[in-house]
């Protein structure tokens, strides 16, 4: 096993463990706290006019409201990216060869960092979601059945794939939750289009082993409030016109990240042994070189928001 040290590579730096669901209840915490509205089944139907000076969101009653601009934060399936038409923008999308079977189980946490592994069987990760709940997933065939692997069968391919000479013991428990999650990477260009601008899922996609997504979507964010706040108190659109390009230099870093530690780290079914022994010096020189492991960490921990 190796350990990349990311507070020493990055001069202190480090990652947070921060699970969606708690990020939600953090987010409407503050939104009550506030007194603000908040809508859970977001009744909006079509976004119309983004290229005029008053866009307009329908509802799923019909009726319509009128905005100044629209932020398009309503996920990959959402409606405001289908505003934009296809002949402005151009979709990069790419799907893997490979999904991740992912658990839910009460279970001790196993270890006080991330794992991950790589085995000849596939990819593997084991993290915390709470001291007495671990989540951990495992590389496999994207069409394959969760619900035709038994507990039993789910453990043993986790304690093959993390088996390993630094004697790692795997803490199991009872599995309360089980699924499989496509892997795949996705980009739309340019994120913004009249006055919709997309932010988040809407706009990009990145597969999970770079741990990228909600980075990306808290940097839409970022950049976007802050050319809202420049519209509101100045007039200028300075911010706002530059937002796809600022938003899209990160984007591509992240995904070439991502897509970097996904190849490094998973079994390609369709590759040859060439390619797989290629993966093998990959990550001998990342966990044998300083400079490489910098790089890696830097990335890892993220680049400076708003950048």
């Amino acid at each position: 096993s190796h350990r990349i040290d990311l507070h020493a590579l990055t001069g202190g730096k480090a990652i947070t463990l921060y699970a969606q669901h708690e990020v939600i209840k953090d987010l409407v915490a503050a939104r009550l706290a506030a007194r603000g509205e908040l809508i859970f089944d977001g009744p909006a139907t079509a976004v119309l006019g983004v290229d005029t000076a008053t866009p307009r969101i329908r509802l799923r009653d019909g009726r319509e409201i009128s905005c100044d601009f629209v932020a398009g934060c309503d996920g990959f399936h959402g409606v405001c990216r289908k505003a934009i038409p296809a002949g402005a923008r151009t979709d990069y999308p790419h799907v893997y060869p490979f999904g991740w079977f992912g658990i839910l189980a009460e279970a001790k946490s196993s270890s006080k960092e991330l794992i991950y592994a790589r085995h000849d069987r596939g990819f593997a990760l084991v993290s915390t979601r709470t001291p007495e709940l671990q989540r951990l997933y495992f590389q496999c065939d994207p069409g394959d059945d969760a619900e035709g692997w038994s507990d039993d069968r789910i453990w043993e391919e986790f304690r093959l794939r993390l088996a390993g000479e630094d004697g790692f013991r795997l803490l199991e428990g009872k599995i309360v939750q089980k699924g499989i999650v496509a892997m795949r990477s996705y980009v739309v260009d340019p994120m913004q289009y009249g006055r919709l601008f997309l932010a988040g899922d809407a706009a990009h996609i990145v597969p999970p082993t770079g741990a990228k997504g909600m980075n990306l979507a808290v940097a839409d964010v970022l950049v976007l409030s802050r050319a809202f706040a420049e519209f509101y108190s100045s007039g200028r659109t300075e911010l706002l016109d530059r937002y796809s390009a600022v938003c899209l230099r990160r984007v591509w870093l992240a995904e070439r990240f991502s897509r970097w530690m996904t190849a490094m780290t998973h079994r390609d079914p369709d590759a040859d042994e060439f390619t797989h022994r290629l993966q093998l010096a990959e990550l001998e020189y990342v966990t044998t070189s300083r400079p490489a492991a910098t790089s890696l960490a830097e990335n890892y921990v993220g680049l400076p928001m708003g950048s």
